[in-house]
């Protein structure tokens, strides 16, 4: 990453703080292991205490954002599905024809809602619009951190979202781990996160062929 693109970084995680609590308490229990570092160079009771409550605090937020980035990882299921719904995908072998624009397009219900994705083996997360979550019904996990994405617009802060059900062709996802893009513009992305949950997948004669 070169030196503008981590400053674009870091600045997006900054405009984001307002909205995360888990960078809100990050910064909190900072300040108070600061406060308890503090009291103890100057001797004061309850130092030590304080310097314990701030470690703790640190550890279990460590801890809370590991499980929400490594659901996007299926080797890790096993751990990570705690507190949160399972992600399952479920159904028969389907089908995609190749685009005219040398893509793979599909449309899912999302929710209920039709919703027209690009199905991108390049992309590690799947990704909506805010138009798109907003039509769904889709809202960001309370207290999520968020997560930055490199787009052709620059980078740009994501918030975790849960897809409660996902349908396309013989396909159906439940529990499917999203994020929700306002600057993605008007396009949804189906990334591997999704694929990487089939039994597998393949291209025969220009076609993309999903196995559940």
């Amino acid at each position: 990453m070169d030196p503008q693109s981590a400053l674009d970084a870091i600045a997006e995680i900054v405009r984001a703080i307002p909205r995360s609590g888990l960078l809100v308490g990050t910064i909190a229990a900072l300040l108070i292991g600061w406060v308890g570092a503090i009291m103890l160079r100057n001797r004061i009771a309850g130092g030590r205490i304080v310097r314990t409550v701030s470690t703790l605090a640190l550890v279990g937020i460590l801890l809370t954002v590991f499980l929400q980035l490594a659901r996007f990882d299926p080797r890790l299921d096993a751990v990570t599905e705690i507190g949160l719904p399972e992600q399952k995908i479920l159904g028969e072998e389907t089908l995609i024809p190749l685009a005219a624009d040398g893509h793979y397009w599909l449309v899912a219900e999302v929710n209920g809602v039709p919703t027209r994705f690009l199905v991108d083996t390049g992309a590690t997360l799947t990704a909506f619009s805010a138009d798109s979550a907003r039509a769904a019904g889709l809202k960001p996990r309370t207290g999520g951190l968020p997560v930055v994405l490199g787009t052709a617009n620059g980078t740009v802060t994501a918030e975790l979202t849960t897809v409660t059900r996902l349908t396309f062709g013989n396909i159906e996802a439940e529990g499917l781990d999203a994020v929700i893009a306002p600057n993605l513009g008007r396009t949804n992305v189906l990334g591997m996160n999704f694929l990487s949950r089939l039994e597998g997948w393949r291209v025969e004669n220009g076609d993309l062929i999903l196995d559940p």
